[in-house]
């Protein structure tokens, strides 16, 4: 038996195109293992989503209500920090209050004190006067 050339190269060709054939069905076998691992995992990663999500809708719903009750706290101590607003006011215009009358006085004082000091030389004056 005696193989031509083109036998011979119809044969090569024969034998790469079965070894083709072997590599892209391995090739397949292993896509085929990718893609299920790859649709496992985007099924893991959905459900992991969902559960996610459903804790954040819990969370906001929390936070939601935390909110309107802080909101509802703040709206009653506003009446309380108006009143010390107020009562801040009111300190102050009795402080400069107190300082005018202090001045009043201090200058009162004054003014006294000369007339005090005013009559006892006076009064001394006097005495001398009617001693003599």
């Amino acid at each position: 038996m005696t193989l031509t050339f083109g036998q011979l190269a119809g044969l090569i060709a024969a034998l790469a195109f079965l070894l083709l054939v072997v590599f892209l069905c391995m090739l397949i076998v292993k896509l085929g293992k990718v893609v299920k691992e790859t649709q496992q995992s985007v099924t893991s990663l959905t459900k992991d989503v969902d559960s996610i999500s459903q804790e954040v809708e819990d969370l906001l719903a929390k936070t939601n209500v935390l909110l309107d009750d802080v909101n509802h706290k703040v709206k009653t101590i506003d009446p309380f920090f108006k009143t010390v607003a107020d009562l801040s006011e009111s300190v102050s215009d009795l402080n400069d209050a107190s300082k005018n009358l202090a001045k009043r006085v201090t200058s009162s004082s004054k003014k006294v004190g000369k007339t005090a000091i005013v009559w006892n030389m006076l009064s001394h004056l006097y005495k001398k006067h009617n001693q003599k």
